[in-house]
């Protein structure tokens, strides 16, 4: 209620698996209900509602879509003139889109009215009667996005400018290069080699003027930079020119291909970019017909209206966004969601005992490891429990706060959700992108049998998680909270197709969602087959591998295919050995994790789809590391950067994708530690950065970076631009990052305790002894030498007896006097160098 106070409402059942509940109320203002079953608000609760005292003769409103909505179906309400007398009546609708307002008088006093929002977002409803809003105007309406699905196509073309200077294809891969405008805009452009062998650069031109190109090698200018360019009107890229014919941007059909035309002859170079959202993720086609036109077709399967966003050289097209109403049959596609309250996790401390679950059903637990890398850098060997059948824990004692990485493998390979973010003390940041899911309900399932994955929202801090299933069935969606920041989920579908998963933390989808999950017919038969002899360790790359398949009875036929990193298929040849037995041969091509598909009359069998790793090298995205200012605090139309450390990680590919208000122009190039990545925003708002290194998030990814600045672009619908590269292997240098980053120590030398004979004199083929003690010197390394006359001592050996505790012995062949050497880390202790007589 609104003074904060608790009323119970009245629930009746009707017995026809119904209830209704009355309410009486007592007091003025917004009044919120919560209903629960089981403990768990239903979907949509707690709902609001005003309550006014207002008599007749008052102009007022109500309806759902004054509090809610959806985006692409009209929010309707009413407004109630009755006995208002005269006056004029005056609606507006401001929010995230503009909104389309239709209003019907229903002649009865009252008018019935609907908007039309086409993007998700909180939207202002004024309703004013003469001159004066109504009573509870402006209204605040919440449209969500919820079943929207969404696709984008993006075709460039630029302007390509030939520089002076004449470089190999060796040269290339070193250089990059930025163009400045003269607004003082500064962009990366692209770098090729003509084939007259000079310099070559490609760029997206936006101003006027004399623009500035600056290519470098590692960071210094090439001879003759920086380059001048003149860019005259008739280049600079102007959507108001770009000339949209076709009706399929006013009406459509489903299943059939919609077609409209784009010219932009007249329009200067710019890329051109289209998104169409709506209730299906209509398939997109371009047609590129070599005279400066374009034919672009959109093919939807589910009516509805569909909000069509045309942009050019980053602004809309005269008419854009498009709302298409779209007409016909749609697919009967079935969905099922549940909305569940996730609390945030209390703090961990250091010190205290940290675990992080997972499910992963009918594997065996000796082929599972766990390590736990702190933010210092130290890596340890955690340990692994089974809490109950298929559901395992990791547990570890922090050391020191910050967000350390949890990597969790399973036959040498990454589960999936791993390499995992675990923050020691309060989290830094939280949100949807923070979210993990991984299993194989989110890769695969059956019809019939409980598909089930795990959802991580630790990180994200409290909020509402929604899962909905969508596909040619109704799901079954069960949900199982661990209680410490995880949580099961499993569904069953009754009939197999395409269902596509979607995963949302507060309404906004989490990293890789809506998975697409295939789930096959019943098993059948195909459950009596098993595999034999399959490699156990990595294969080779560009070298045949094999195992067998045993069919045990079973009738019907075999197929398999190996599935490459790069998403590449390849057949698998099958050949029957004797009447039950058959060996399946593969070859795979790259280097990386392949999945290997075993199906027997079209269904997966047991344990498929296999993951095999191929080649030596150990690609291991949780060796990458990200930093620098292009992922903190950015400025629009400023150039900004950030390292990718790929040393120690392996040769993969690293692929990185921005998603957010404006595209980027973007490039990558290598340098000493790994690769540098320049990129420059257009508009304001939040971007999310994914880095992924061979199909797997690197740790923290995506990143949220937050620009602020002015608009340089017209604002339309999310954008994607990305960038990958493959890989070569990098190893560290210098300092003390030869192969393993060495922790940062705490310590004090000083304050390191000795004593013994053996620190003053020894004896000849004897063991000689002295003990330390560095309790109170703080954490590092323990390091003991002796140099003789004629060089090295014979043995030196150092026990810890336990809490910084250390007894050494060492034995001399020679007499002379020695030089007795004893660090803790970089510095001597107190007294060290000692002096020893044999």
């Amino acid at each position: 209620m609104p003074s904060g106070e608790v009323d119970k409402p009245v629930i009746d059942d009707n017995h026809d698996g119904t209830v209704s509940i009355r309410y009486d109320p007592k007091e003025e203002g917004i009044h919120e209900l919560a209903v629960k079953y089981n403990g768990e608000h239903v979907q949509g609760s707690p709902f609001k509602f005003h309550v006014d005292s207002i008599s007749s003769g008052y102009v007022t409103a109500y309806g759902p879509g004054l509090t809610h909505g959806v985006t692409g179906e009209p929010a309707q309400f009413t407004i109630s003139t009755k006995g208002a007398g005269a006056g004029g009546l005056q609606m507006a609708v401001e929010g995230p889109s503009k909104a389309d307002i239709t209003y019907h008088d229903n002649k009865d006093g009252t008018v019935s009215v609907s908007y039309l929002p086409t993007a998700p977002g909180e939207y202002k409803i004024s309703v004013r009667f003469g001159d004066k809003h109504i009573k509870g105007s402006p209204f605040f309406a919440k449209i969500t996005g919820e079943g929207r699905k969404r696709n984008q196509i993006s075709v460039g073309s630029c302007s390509e400018v030939t520089l002076p200077g004449v470089i190999s294809d060796q040269d290339l891969r070193s250089l990059n290069a930025s163009i400045q405008a003269p607004s003082g805009l500064e962009e990366p452009c692209f770098l090729k080699r003509m084939p007259t062998g000079n310099i070559g650069i490609s760029f997206t031109p936006r101003e006027i003027g004399e623009h500035t190109v600056s290519v470098k090698r590692l960071g210094k200018h090439i001879a003759n930079s920086p380059f001048k360019v003149n860019v005259c009107e008739r280049e600079v890229g102007d959507a108001k020119k770009v000339i949209v014919t076709g009706s399929a941007l006013q009406e459509g059909k489903t299943h059939t291909e919609n077609v409209f035309s784009v010219d932009t002859r007249n329009a200067g170079y710019g890329g051109l970019s289209l998104s169409i959202e709506g209730p299906s993720k209509a398939e997109i086609q371009c047609t590129d017909k070599e005279d400066g036109t374009l034919n672009i077709s959109y093919k939807p399967t589910e009516p509805g209206y569909y909000i069509v966003n045309l942009k050019f050289a980053d602004h809309h097209v005269n008419g854009s966004p498009f709302t298409v109403k779209v007409s016909g049959e749609g697919t009967n596609r079935q969905r099922e969601k549940i909305q569940r309250q996730r609390d945030a996790v209390p703090v961990t401390e250091v010190g205290s005992q940290c675990k992080l679950t997972f499910k992963m059903p009918g594997i065996t637990s000796f082929d599972l490891s766990a390590t736990v890398t702190s933010p210092g850098g130290v890596t340890e060997d955690a340990e692994i429990q089974e809490i109950e059948d298929g559901l395992y824990a990791v547990h570890f004692v922090p050391k020191e706060l910050g967000v350390h990485t949890v990597s969790v493998k399973y036959k040498q390979i990454h589960i999936p959700g791993s390499p995992f973010q675990f923050t020691v003390g309060p989290l830094k940041d939280t949100g949807a992108h923070l979210v993990k899911a991984g299993g194989p309900g989110l890769e695969h399932g059956e019809q019939g049998v409980p598909c089930e994955f795990n959802v991580w929202t630790r990180e994200a801090g409290g909020g509402t998680l929604a899962i909905s299933v969508e596909g040619p069935s109704k799901a079954e969606i069960e949900f199982k909270d661990r209680k410490d920041g995880s949580c099961d989920v499993s569904y069953v579908v009754s009939e197999p197709g395409d269902y596509r998963i979607g995963l949302k933390f507060n309404d906004r989808h989490i990293p890789d969602s809506p998975f697409k999950v295939y789930v096959s017919p019943a098993m059948g038969e195909a459950h009596k087959l098993e595999i034999a002899q399959f490699p156990s360790g990595p294969v080779q790359a560009d070298k045949p591998a094999q195992f067998m398949v045993r069919k045990n009875g079973a009738k019907g036929d075999l197929d398999a295919k190996v599935v490459a990193p790069s998403n590449n298929e390849d057949d698998c040849f099958i050949q029957l050995i004797d009447q039950d037995q058959y060996s399946v041969r593969f070859y795979p091509r790259e280097n990386g994790i392949h999945a290997i598909h075993v199906k027997f009359n079209g269904v997966h069998i047991p344990g498929s789809p296999y993951r095999i790793k191929v080649g030596k090298d150990d690609v291991d995205p949780a060796a990458v590391h990200a930093s620098g200012k292009g992922l903190g605090d950015i400025k629009t139309g400023e150039k900004t950067d950030l390292i990718i450390d790929t040393c120690n990680a392996g040769a993969g590919t690293l692929a990185v994708t921005i998603d957010g208000p404006s595209k980027v122009a973007m490039d990558c190039t290598e340098v000493e530690e790994g690769y540098k990545v320049r990129y420059t925003p257009l508009l304001p708002g939040h971007y999310y950065m994914t880095i992924k290194y061979n199909q797997m998030h690197i740790v923290g990814s995506p990143f949220k970076i937050k620009c602020t600045g002015d608009k340089l672009a017209e604002e339309g619908g999310q954008e994607t631009s990305s960038v990958v590269v493959e890989t070569v292997a990098k190893v560290s240098k210098g300092g003390n990052r030869t192969g393993v980053i060495l922790p940062i120590f705490k310590s004090d030398a000083s304050k390191v305790q000795s004593k013994g004979m053996g620190l003053k004199k020894a004896y000849l083929g004897k063991q000689n002894q002295f003990t330390l003690n560095a309790g109170d010197a703080g954490n590092n390394i323990l390091f003991v030498g002796i140099y003789g006359p004629k060089g090295p001592c014979d043995e030196v050996f150092i026990k810890h007896t336990g809490r910084n505790q250390y007894q050494v012995n060492y034995l001399v062949r020679e007499r002379g006097d020695y030089i007795l050497l004893v660090k803790w880390g970089d510095d001597h202790i107190p007294g060290s160098p000692f002096k020893v007589e044999v």
